[in-house]
């Protein structure tokens, strides 16, 4: 098997996403290895989790930095040091600016709750029920300077439950996990 690809995973809440990128990784599903979570939210419940699981934590507040390109040069000496070759966003709520992608060129990816490129940005599954569409989905694509504008790697399909954004959202929840490991996978083999 090849070296597995070393990976940061950056998320802000639960880390649902994390968890299941962590539990690939540790069953052999996925070529990577984990070897920092980086968050805005020293409090989110992702932290835990990561502890749990021994991966080191890497926590930056951004209101304690003069400006955002001191917020990233911060994460990227976090990040140099651990010898990470991609970056795995997964429900982190900030926008990543030039410092990280001119360091990561093409190798930043990301999920979004919908089919882009609609419904990009926060609350995806709340603008596509207002919006009455009955499909919406899941797309994982690469990031670059803008709001979930990058290029599309894959996306899957996802029926709106009901015009309910929560049983949609565990509807979404359902195939997004599955999806991102294996884009990775293919990422990680080219």
């Amino acid at each position: 098997m090849n070296q597995k690809v070393k990976i940061a995973v950056f998320a802000s809440g639960s880390g649902s996403n994390f968890a299941a990128i962590e539990q690939a990784c540790s069953a052999g599903e996925l070529n990577a290895e984990i070897v920092l979570m980086v968050t805005n939210k020293p409090e989110a419940f992702v932290v835990e989790r990561a502890e749990k699981s021994s991966i080191p934590v890497a926590a930056f507040r951004p209101k304690d930095f003069e400006t955002k390109d001191a917020y990233e040069d911060a994460i990227l000496r976090s990040l140099q040091d651990a010898g990470v070759e991609w970056l795995v966003l997964a429900g982190y709520m900030r926008l990543v600016g030039p410092i990280l992608l001119s360091a990561f060129p093409s190798r930043i990816v990301n999920i979004h709750p919908s089919l882009l490129p609609s419904f990009p940005g926060k609350d995806a599954i709340g603008q596509a029920v207002a919006h009455g569409v009955k499909v919406t989905g899941v797309t994982v694509h690469l990031v670059d300077e803008g709001m979930d504008t990058g290029q599309i790697l894959a996306q899957h399909a996802v029926r709106v439950v009901d015009g309910d954004p929560d049983k949609t959202a565990e509807a979404i929840h359902a195939v997004e996990h599955g999806l991102y490991k294996d884009t990775l996978n293919k990422l990680f083999s080219q």
